[in-house]
């Protein structure tokens, strides 16, 4: 149902499972990177403290692909980008089946911040949820203080005809503290008119 992979003009994405992404190769950039505590203080998850923690999530992922409930991809610069074949992050579609919607998700190593990456992203995972999967809505949200993922989602979310829903009061909870969130939504024919 979901891609095993997939393009956008600067990168190349690849379905996270234990079949496809030995958890070794990328625990080094989930547990002691520089900039990880930076790249994940929005984040609801923690930086993997153990190899056993990245499994934990490869192995996951990929229960979730065969359960039909949505896909996490492998993120790649493509060759002419700077650390091209590099594993960049990750970005994951979720899908609410009874609601028709599809929710969206990046994350991304701090190397690889501010190269409009999550855009162009935004926009292929935008094709499959309404052309392959025929969901009606897409989803994104982001904790309120969050100001780099607001603009980058802003300019998405504007770019194909959606629009601000409003905040969510305590939606996110990081570290055992609930945080408000602004979610977007951009409907199918919103999308469609933006072609």
């Amino acid at each position: 149902m979901f891609p095993e992979e997939f393009e956008t003009g600067r990168l190349r994405f690849e379905q996270v499972s234990l079949d496809t992404l030995d958890p070794v190769s990328v625990y080094p950039y989930h547990s002691s990177e520089a900039g990880i505590e930076e790249a994940t203080q929005y984040m609801s998850w923690n930086p993997h403290r153990t190899l056993k923690d990245t499994w934990d999530f490869v192995k996951q992922v990929g229960e979730a692909v065969e359960a039909g409930n949505g896909a996490v991809y492998a993120i790649y610069p493509k060759d002419g980008e700077p650390g091209a074949g590099e594993f960049a992050g990750t970005t994951g579609l979720h899908c609410d089946w009874d609601k028709r919607t599809a929710r969206f998700g990046i994350w991304l190593r701090k190397k690889f911040w501010g190269r409009g990456y999550s855009g162009e992203r935004a926009a292929k995972l935008m094709e499959i949820a309404f052309e392959r999967l025929d969901l009606e809505l897409v989803a994104v949200e982001h904790v309120v203080e969050n100001e780099q993922s607001k603009r980058a989602i802003e300019k998405y979310v504007d770019a194909h005809g959606g629009r601000l829903d409003g905040i969510i009061r305590n939606h996110i909870v990081i570290d055992d503290e609930p945080h408000d969130a602004l979610r977007y939504t951009i409907s199918q024919a919103e999308w469609e008119s933006s072609k």
